[in-house]
């Protein structure tokens, strides 16, 4: 069993979540979160009010644990210095220099047991980020325990027996209304709440839509030329059989536009994205809500990781 934890960029602490859900924490653990961003640690508290915070990531040392041995540490450090749907400055971009805050600290606690998450980047990144921390990373994509597509890499020293079993939850299973064209939802990030409109949506599969249950949904893709966004058929009640084929007529693509109806995601559904609790982020403004999922863990592929201390 874990008693004590220190997590590193602990944001709203999913980590946290997932150790409660996956039974690998003591009864009387103790949990220490570094975090810099006020409504992350009022969530965070809000939730785990024992958690005992400790500053800023450069900040830490072994003054900041209380004498505590600290058996696990984690952190997910920022993505947008590594990731390939970014600039990629990698350890270039200030951002990225705080995996060497992690690595320092590391060192310095000795933790038993480590967990740290990344997304998908160029390989010599990777191989630099592997190489001090001794081992290679996992690829688990969230979609297996979600309905969210979001492939991260996790370095961890914990055993490790495949990937988490498929539950098969496909992105209208979350929704609290409305109707979705694919099965699975794009990447949430933390510029979520930023919204997004229908060209980036459909072409550029960033910005996850839903389409009102009372006007449009695409049901299927028109056999013509031409990019995907033009191809996309709609029908009101979303519930038409995939189409292929155009019944005659003219071959423009049969996208009705004017009567369509759509909106961002709700909190809720974000929650229920990242295997949250219903609520879990409540109590601040929904811009941060979107924000701290965005940024957060999927709870439920921590907790298989972690089930591999049992």
């Amino acid at each position: 069993m874990i008693n004590t934890v220190f997590s590193a960029c602990d944001g709203g602490s999913m980590l946290q979540e997932a150790m409660v859900r996956s039974g690998v924490l003591a009864p009387t653990y103790r949990y220490y979160a570094s975090e810099l961003d006020k409504w992350a640690i009022k969530v965070t508290q809000k939730n785990w009010s024992d958690t005992q915070q400790v500053g800023d990531i450069y900040n830490v040392g072994l003054h900041s644990f209380n004498g505590d041995p600290i058996d696990f540490m984690a952190g997910g450090f920022p993505c947008p210095s590594f990731s390939v749907a970014g600039k990629g400055k990698g350890f270039d971009d200030p951002r990225g220099q705080v995996f060497w805050e992690i690595v320092r600290i590391k060192n310095l606690l000795r933790p038993k047991y480590f967990l740290f998450e990344n997304v998908p980047m160029k390989q010599e990144y990777q191989d630099v980020i592997s190489k001090y921390l001794s081992v290679e990373p996992i690829k688990i994509n969230s979609s297996l325990v979600s309905a969210q597509n979001r492939r991260r890499l996790y370095w961890t020293n914990i055993p490790q027996s495949g990937l988490p079993e498929d539950k098969g939850i496909m992105l209208k299973d979350i929704l609290e209304d409305g109707c979705v064209d694919r099965d699975k939802s794009f990447c949430l990030d933390a510029n979520y709440w930023k919204g997004g409109n229908l060209k980036t949506y459909f072409e550029k599969h960033r910005r996850q839509l839903v389409f009102s249950k009372d006007y449009m949904c695409h049901v299927g893709d028109a056999d013509i030329k031409g990019i995907d966004s033009l191809k996309r058929v709609y029908h009101r009640e979303g519930k038409a059989p995939t189409l292929t084929t155009m019944g005659g007529g003219h071959r423009e693509p049969k996208v009705y536009t004017q009567d369509m109806s759509w909106r961002k995601l709700t909190p809720l559904e974000c929650e229920r994205l990242q295997t949250l609790p219903s609520g879990y982020t409540e109590g601040v403004s929904n811009t941060q809500r979107y924000k701290i999922c965005g940024n957060g863990f999927t709870v439920d592929v921590i907790a298989h990781i972690l089930k591999g201390l049992l």
